[in-house]
């Protein structure tokens, strides 16, 4: 029954996407027969893959994490609790699907970014953040003043690395909360929660999500900074990453070579995904046993159920990486040349269709992330249904459908990505001292899981194509979308607080 849940979930995440393109390519912006082939066989292979996925996180790591979570914190051991919240936070970042998702979309156009160095710096911040998160709530600190401190840090990062690392890393922070972490960290957040209820409220049962999504970007920064330095004495730092791959240079000149490869592709992907799902889960695997072990010693009931859960994990991300890679991706890559193209070389109201079409992929993908559905019932549950599902469903929606189509008129008009993070961030901050405590936490979360898996996948590669066609440079004109998709439910959620202040509401 778990699984027929799962499924009706991912399904009805992924058509509303699936209709809209099999609208557009049939009508607006031909895809041929043999792309939409290609787009349906990896929309199915998707469905099934993240069903699969998602079941396996629920039966075999979520309860890891909160198990966890309650014994570290009941040992007493504030130096051991955060040592191994900081290497959690490692494991299943380097696991999550979208950072695996966001990497080969970087290293499809730049051949300067390593993709595995990327995987583990962006690691590496979740887990350096996710320390900090859990210090914050053992420690009752102020969640405004941790992000504040965090984002003033970040931005200072951000202003010294190279120009062209600064989309990616502000992409990197909305990608990495995913299917995989934001569950995960969820539950290790619950586990410390509930044993420190006496001291607890529910205002700390939110923002480590949001916390955890800060760390990336401030080790994207790094890695950009690192390369500026080792690469001073050959070339300009700044114009590194704007060194197009191959593909995208094809792509650049008009050749479509990569997308007339048939149904074959998928068939071809299965030993390179398989290689690359299992260095991306061992070292989580090596974690959980570690685990049992030294710590949960848990009954061989319990052991058998979470090895059957990694399993099925294994398995249903190698079905979505597959899917994705195969079908999903490059339809949206061609759905956005097509489009960008146009509006490119005749203007008019092909620009305004292009917004239009970002505004209505935006209202639909925010909708379509499992995570999304998993917060909206945690904060209805948490706040006794003061807040109602689709109250935040409505509010999150609005926000991403403006983000996306801010970003098709970036991609068109070439305009900083600045002129929008800045005023954006600013503006969230300060909604804090406004906004109620609660709301505060949760729009800190939803900025982090309104970025998921059809974002990173189809919407980064719907800006990529509109980019490419448009004449910019993908890697400082595309990139940036997913940190839009991750700000404006910021300031959307906590708009929403204060309208509920206003209005008496007890959150």
């Amino acid at each position: 029954m778990n699984l027929l849940q799962k499924f009706k979930e991912t399904l009805l995440s992924v058509v509303p996407i699936m209709a809209i393109v099999l609208f557009l390519g049939l009508t607006f912006a031909p895809l041929g027969k043999d792309l939409i082939l290609r787009f349906l066989v990896g929309g199915v292979l998707l469905i099934l893959g993240l069903t699969v996925f998602l079941l396996g996180v629920d039966i075999g790591i979520l309860p890891i994490g909160e198990r966890s979570g309650a014994a570290l914190t009941a040992k007493r051991n504030l130096p051991l609790l955060l040592g191994v919240a900081f290497l959690i936070g490692v494991m299943v970042t380097i696991a999550e699907p979208d950072v695996q998702v966001l990497a080969d979309q970087i290293k499809g156009v730049s051949s300067s970014v390593n993709k595995w160095v990327l995987i583990f710096m962006i690691a590496f911040g979740v887990g350096l953040f996710v320390m900090i998160g859990l210090l914050r709530t053992v420690l009752s600190l102020s969640l405004r003043w941790v992000l504040i401190i965090s984002y003033l840090l970040v931005f200072v990062l951000a202003f010294l690395c190279p120009d062209t690392f600064q989309g990616l890393a502000f992409d990197a922070g909305g990608a990495t909360t995913g299917p995989m972490t934001v569950p995960f960290i969820m539950a290790l957040g619950v586990g410390v929660a509930a044993v420190r209820s006496s001291k607890a409220d529910n205002n700390d049962s939110f923002g480590l999500t949001g916390i955890a999504s800060v760390g990336p970007v401030a080790a994207v920064c790094v890695y950009g900074l690192l390369l500026k330095l080792t690469s001073a004495s050959t070339s300009s730092a700044n114009t590194l990453p704007s060194e197009l791959s191959d593909e995208a240079e094809k792509l650049a000149e008009g050749i479509s070579e990569p997308l007339e490869q048939g149904l074959g592709i998928f068939i071809d992907l299965i030993p390179e995904t398989l290689t690359e799902v299992s260095i991306a889960l061992l070292p989580l695997v090596l974690m959980f046993a570690l685990f049992q072990i030294f710590l949960l010693k848990m009954p061989p009931m319990q052991i058998r159920r979470m090895i059957v859960g990694l399993v099925y994990s294994f398995i249903g991300l190698v079905i979505f990486l597959i899917g994705v890679n195969g079908g999903f991706m490059p339809a949206g890559r061609a759905l956005g040349e097509i489009l960008g193209g146009y509006a490119f070389a005749k203007g008019g109201w092909w620009i305004l269709l292009l917004v239009v079409v970002g505004l209505v992929f935006g209202a639909v993908v925010v909708c379509a992330e499992p995570a999304v559905w998993v917060l909206t019932e945690q904060v209805e549950s948490v706040s006794g249904g003061t807040i109602k599902r689709k109250v935040m469903l409505l509010a999150l929606s609005s926000g991403v459908a403006i983000a996306i189509a801010l970003s098709m008129l970036r991609v068109f008009y070439r305009f900083s990505l600045w002129y929008i993070l800045i005023p954006g961030y600013a503006l969230s901050l300060l909604l804090t001292f406004f906004c109620p405590k609660l709301f505060m936490g949760i729009a800190f979360d939803s900025g982090g899981v309104a970025s998921g898996p059809m974002t990173s996948t189809f919407i980064l590669s719907f800006t990529l194509g509109a980019a490419i066609a448009c004449g910019g440079n993908p890697v400082t004109d595309a990139f940036g979308v997913i940190a839009l998709v991750a700000m404006t439910p910021l300031i959307a959620i906590q708009i929403l607080g204060i309208i509920f202040r206003i209005k008496g509401g007890k959150a």
